[in-house]
């Protein structure tokens, strides 16, 4: 196949150059009814807005335009089959983990999961055993499992059905998977991977390596992360002799809109493309300028640019900056903001600064203004180091207290933080971003915990739960019901 065509971008437009009438849905009919004041915004998208005609093949049975996009995508990740997502990676995550697991079943999970895989977890009715992820002391984040953490956990439960990991983590630290995947591959057990942050992966060096071609059954990424895609556009490679792929796709026909958004697919089609066009030179250019960005940060007194590790390698286009002062890292944002810099997230001590697989124009200037923003603090800002309290997990691994299938026989009530330590979790507390929960409905509160998500508020976390969480109020389950 031709990695240079784009058929189903190519579909849309041909489709488009017709000047069709349209009665059929969608009801803006080519972009021609729409708002006025809005119509300048949109009118071009909404002309390629279209719906399952003639020659635009169908995303639920594809077998023309739709297809062969799938096919070169597939093609270009060395795997033997790829779906386009317009549900995101929350959908493919939701999948991958429906069509490989059954109720009941003992899956391992890496800890520091995106809510998505809880929601995967709940829905498959399985019982989950969560395995805390070595912590970077830098940066003070969760990264990944070690072949070592694997092993004892396989030991303590051999039944064990699938593993679910989730890397690069959102800092973009990456762990070779290789001995996992085949520590779990001679168990004859599959290996599920959220590679969300890893869409560009697939390129190859100077990026890490994709899960996928280290032998994960299934792999999901987010193409709109850092590929040119539009927003919840994303990929499932199946790549398994494991478990059964029209397994998969038959849950992503149950949980993929019928309506599927066709600029999406076409950005897919598109992010695809344009990857596979990138040559060395391009890419050398784009490192080269990220390297100089972090070398004109680290000049600045007050932060610090985070250093690689040996214990995960680091994609290069993750940059977090880290407070060196009093200033926290949310503190940090919101001054950069005041500069119209808008990053991805903050956090007690770092910022995250996601770049694109193409050159930034103006960036010496967008630097200058980064140093404008930090450089003039008042001296008590930054003379004193911040202290950071060290991220710990306090177990090896973990069970839920009671199962999903409980969960539903047991009644709800709000009670404040003071009065949650002993009791179990009703709902799940979750940072966002990184969307990754803190606290996790089934299990048990600890007291570290509550002190934590305390600290979280006073330093103005955006925790998703309800505002009854701001208030330090949680719900926990009472006792069962009849």
């Amino acid at each position: 196949m031709n990695q240079e065509e784009a058929p189903l971008y190519n579909a849309l437009q041909d489709w488009k150059k017709q000047r069709v009438t349209s009665f059929h849905v969608p009801g803006h009919k080519n972009g021609t009814i729409f708002p006025r004041f809005a119509a300048k915004e949109f009118q071009q998208l909404l002309k390629i807005d279209a719906t399952e005609l003639t020659g635009l093949d169908d995303l639920h049975n594809p077998t023309g335009a739709i297809d062969k996009a799938q096919q070169l995508a597939s093609q270009y990740y060395n795997v033997q089959a790829t779906f386009f997502l317009v549900n995101g990676s929350t959908v493919g995550n939701l999948a991958m983990i429906l069509g490989s697991c059954n109720e009941g079943d003992i899956v391992l999970v890496q800890r520091n999961a995106h809510k998505s895989i809880f929601h995967g977890l709940e829905l498959a009715n399985v019982n989950p055993v969560f395995l805390s992820p070595f912590i970077d002391e830098q940066a003070q984040v969760a990264v990944g499992l070690t072949k070592e953490a694997l092993e004892k956990a396989l030991k303590a439960y051999p039944s064990t059905k699938a593993i679910i990991l989730s890397n690069p983590n959102y800092y973009g630290m990456t762990v070779d998977l290789t001995d996992i995947i085949q520590l779990a591959h001679a168990s004859h057990i599959p290996v599920l991977v959220d590679e969300a942050h890893g869409a560009h992966f697939g390129y190859g060096s100077p990026f890490p390596i994709s899960a996928s071609l280290k032998g994960a059954d299934v792999v999901v990424q987010s193409a709109h992360k850092t590929l040119p895609s539009m927003t919840m556009g994303s990929f499932l490679h199946f790549n398994s002799k494991i478990i059964n792929e029209d397994k998969i796709a038959s849950y992503l026909h149950m949980l993929q809109s019928s309506s599927p958004s066709y600029p999406i697919m076409a950005s897919l089609d598109l992010a695809r493309y344009y990857l596979s066009q990138l040559d060395e030179q391009q890419v050398k250019k784009i490192i080269m300028q990220i390297n100089h960005f972090r070398e004109e940060l680290n000049e600045i007194d007050s932060i610090r640019v985070l250093p690689a590790s040996s214990h995960y390698e680091l994609d290069p286009l993750k940059v977090t900056i880290q407070t060196n002062g009093a200033l926290n890292g949310f503190q940090i944002q919101e001054r950069l903001e005041k500069e119209g810099i808008y990053t991805e997230l903050a956090d007690p001590l770092n910022v995250l600064f996601v770049f694109p697989l193409a050159e930034i124009r103006g960036l010496k200037q967008i630097t200058a203004k980064i140093k404008q923003a930090l450089f003039y603090q008042k001296q008590a800002d930054y003379s004193k180091k911040r202290q950071s309290k060290t991220f710990k997990w306090h177990t090896d691994y973990s069970e839920l207290v009671v199962t999903y299938k409980e969960m539903k026989h047991y009644h709800r009530i709000k009670v404040p933080f003071s009065e949650a330590i002993g009791c179990i979790a009703a709902e799940a507390v979750i940072p966002y971003p990184p969307g990754i929960p803190y606290l996790i409905a089934g299990e048990k509160i600890t007291k570290e915990q509550i002190e934590e998500l305390m600290r979280m508020i006073q330093e103005g976390v955006r925790l998703q739960g309800g505002e009854h969480v701001k208030q330090q109020k949680i719900y926990v389950y009472e006792h069962k019901g009849e």
